[in-house]
């Protein structure tokens, strides 16, 4: 039993895409600490979830892929899932459906897996150095402003690069991916940025990400 569950969490990630994979790691910091997460390849993460979580790893990796939007992945591995319905009602006459813990599910029938949201595509480090050799001299306004992040960062990375803008920029954008974790959309930096000041072929730029 313990070898098909090592096989198919093997095979789960082998499936993800490296930006996804990372964004599943990210996630799972909320669990498993980060330090033992941020290094480990694909076998590796297999073995912590398997010490950590014994007989439970694919339940918890199917409640990251949720999140993520990878139903098809569940579906796929026929994943157990952790959702729980708090009134197997009939849907009302005006079309609500009854109210699921944590938002998982929708509709009518218990245990169902909806159809897919939209899987918003997450940013990589590599966008973000594109993203910051097209920043001009306004990366601390734009950090201050549309990045909520504090001044003292921002001066603390401008002397920890000395004389290189670029770096200056990639480390700023870098800050608020790290906060921002599996929300770092281009979505939602693209909707940081929108109000800024910038060179529109940065926002060009990130339109063009979407189509990636």
């Amino acid at each position: 039993m313990a070898r098909d569950e090592r096989a198919t969490l093997l095979e789960l990630y082998q499936a993800l895409p490296e930006e996804q994979f990372q964004s599943l790691k990210f996630l799972l910091e909320e669990r498993v600490p980060a330090g033992l997460l941020l290094p480990a390849s694909r076998p590796e993460l297999c073995r912590i979830l398997l010490q950590r979580f014994p007989g439970n790893s694919l339940r918890v990796t199917a409640g990251i892929l949720q999140q993520l939007g990878r139903f098809d992945l569940i579906q796929r591995f026929q994943l157990p899932l952790e959702v729980q319905i708090l009134e197997e009602t009939p849907c009302e006459p005006n079309g609500d459906t009854p109210k699921v813990r944590g938002d998982l599910t929708s509709g009518c029938r218990p245990g169902e897996i909806p159809a897919p949201p939209l899987n918003p595509r997450r940013l990589t480090e590599k966008d973000l150095m594109q993203i910051a050799q097209r920043l001009g001299k306004e990366w601390q306004e734009v950090g201050i402003l549309h990045l909520g992040l504090e001044r003292s960062r921002l001066e603390q990375i401008q002397e920890e690069n000395p004389g290189n803008p670029v770096l200056w920029n990639f480390e700023m954008l870098r800050e608020w991916w790290r906060r921002e974790r599996h929300k770092a959309t281009v979505s939602q930096l693209q909707s940081c940025l929108e109000p800024a000041r910038l060179d529109p072929r940065i926002l060009d730029f990130l339109q063009s990400l979407h189509r990636d």
